[in-house]
């Protein structure tokens, strides 16, 4: 029997400190449930004590996902730990997740404490936290810059004061796969108290080494593998959980590891995140990448023709990619477009089920042919938007050769109000985001301004994501429609409306 590996997906925590991948709680939600589907262990839904929208999302995350386990991050102090409890106590299977660096550049420099004083510091948060549930993990920040044999000590102490979990991070990406292996094999063979822990990794990618770094600790005897979706995270991200799974799967003959994802959800679940925080995958992305499946080479295409497994170590269809699809248009009928959400994972209410099957016909009076990304698309912007206040209701943009300047007139609704106004701009982007500006008497730096296109065709939606700054605050907007101007309209409101929803949370409105 090959043992199992639990996944700990932390998108919604270290993912989310990704920059530009913000989420509102609706958006966490519904991620949330789709990681649900994918089949995941754990999930790290947040640190609570970090704001009251924090505390929020991990909270109503832990009342609805089912059958798997809510982590609470919190750093090694008691207020921190009574917060996180309270957010997840409310789940089926409730964790805390508490941490303290332990190497020296850490210690001298973050913490200003002794190595004696950090010992007394885990043993406190940890019997602090066993206090609460016996469902609790310790991680030694930094782990792979710190002295192995101090790691055995804090180590000791942790699952003597509690712990049931115990975490090796490579924090900053710094270690290779050999050397992280073997402190991986040393700590868990020279810590006495091993065998009543399970012991997990949690690898970023500052070197490009954060699936391989974790691959190569499961061989040393990990257990449990902490990753987020397409790799997300702070600075160059985290070991992405697909490419790990697949790993596992694919080389199941050399690794004798098994996991419980559901494999066939990974391209849609990567594709939900993708849509949700506003980037695109790129292109040759490992395991859901457009180019993962593409063969352009004559030689490859020879070998694919002859045979698959010349050039696929695993087929579309194992990660959820399909090569036929049931095909929407103007004639689908309601029950078309519910099986084809449910396909694609959506579970969607009465009232939502109608607001998609409205736009699904819209959209079907614009384009030939609609897919599956378009489908996506339309949930994304139709339900699972912010609640707007500001909102686009009209727009009209005229341009020409003359040397007269392109025009934008818009119409939109402000707290429910109608407001019109026209003006000039460099291109017709640039008019109808100066119009939308005057209009809601704000003046945002775009950082960022992106246009991918949905699916393939003359007749495809543009996908458009921009980035503001106004105020020290960003925000990340998404909008598509087969009209790129009206998509770029829909991503500059939707990041104003994100900005005024930080800025509400901010004063605690």
């Amino acid at each position: 029997m090959a043992e199992r590996i639990r996944i700990f997906d932390t998108t919604l925590r270290d993912g989310e400190q990704s920059p530009g991948a913000t989420m509102n709680i609706k958006e966490k939600l519904r991620l949330a449930h789709q990681l649900q589907t994918l089949g995941v262990d754990i999930i790290e839904a947040g640190f609570p004590a970090a704001s009251p929208g924090d505390f929020e999302s991990v909270r109503a995350i832990a009342k609805t996902v089912k059958g798997m386990t809510v982590a609470g991050l919190c750093r090694a102090l008691p207020a921190d730990i009574d917060r996180a409890w309270d957010a997840v106590c409310v789940a089926e299977s409730p964790r805390l997740h508490t941490f303290l660096a332990t190497s020296p550049v850490h210690m001298q420099y973050k913490l200003r404490k002794t190595p004696d004083e950090v010992v007394r510091m885990v043993d406190a948060a940890v019997r602090h936290a066993a206090g609460h549930t016996s469902n609790v993990e310790f991680s030694a920040e930094d782990a792979s810059r710190s002295d192995r044999d101090f790691l055995v000590r804090v180590f000791t102490t942790a699952i003597e004061a509690g712990a049931t979990t115990i975490n090796i991070p490579d924090t900053v990406g710094y270690a290779q796969p050999e050397e992280f292996g073997a402190l991986v094999r040393y700590v868990i063979e020279n810590t006495p108290n091993a065998h009543k822990a399970v012991f997990s990794v949690h690898c970023h990618n500052d070197l490009g080494l954060g699936v391989a770094n974790t691959l190569a600790a499961l061989r040393a005897g990990a257990r449990q593998a902490e990753v987020t979706i397409s790799g997300i995270g702070e600075r160059a991200g985290n070991a992405a959980l697909e490419e790990l799974v697949m790993a596992l799967r694919t080389r199941h003959d050399y690794f004798g590891l098994d996991t419980g994802i559901v494999t066939e959800q990974l391209y849609p679940t990567c594709r939900l995140l993708s849509m949700i925080i506003g980037q695109p995958i790129p292109a040759n992305k490992a395991i859901v990448g457009a180019n993962a499946f593409a063969h352009e080479s004559g030689i490859h295409q020879d070998g694919m023709l002859k045979h698959r497994e010349t050039y696929e170590i695993m087929t579309p269809e194992s990660i959820g990619r399909t090569r036929t699809e049931l095909v929407l248009g103007k004639h689908s009928g309601r029950n078309a477009v519910k099986n084809k959400l449910e396909e694609l994972g959506y579970r969607l209410e009465e009232d939502q089920l109608n607001t998609v099957f409205d736009a699904v016909k819209q959209l079907a009076d614009k384009k030939k042919q609609i897919h599956d990304e378009d489908v996506e698309a339309l949930v994304l912007e139709e339900v699972y938007r912010i609640p707007d206040r500001y909102r686009l209701v009209n727009l009209s943009v005229q341009c020409s050769d003359t040397g007269m300047p392109p025009t934008a007139a818009v119409v939109m609704e402000v707290d429910g109000e109608t407001m019109r106004h026209a003006g000039f701009g460099a291109g017709p982007i640039d008019a109808v985001f100066n119009a939308i500006a005057h209009i809601v008497g704000r003046t945002p730096q775009l950082e960022r301004y992106s246009v991918t296109a949905i699916t393939g065709g003359t007749d495809a939606q543009g996908e458009v994501t921009v980035r503001v700054r106004e105020n020290g605050g960003t925000a990340v907007g998404r909008g598509s429609h087969p009209d790129i101007i009206i998509a770029s309209a829909r991503a500059y409101l939707n990041a104003l409306n994100r900005l005024v929803k930080k800025e509400e949370e901010k004063e605690g409105i």
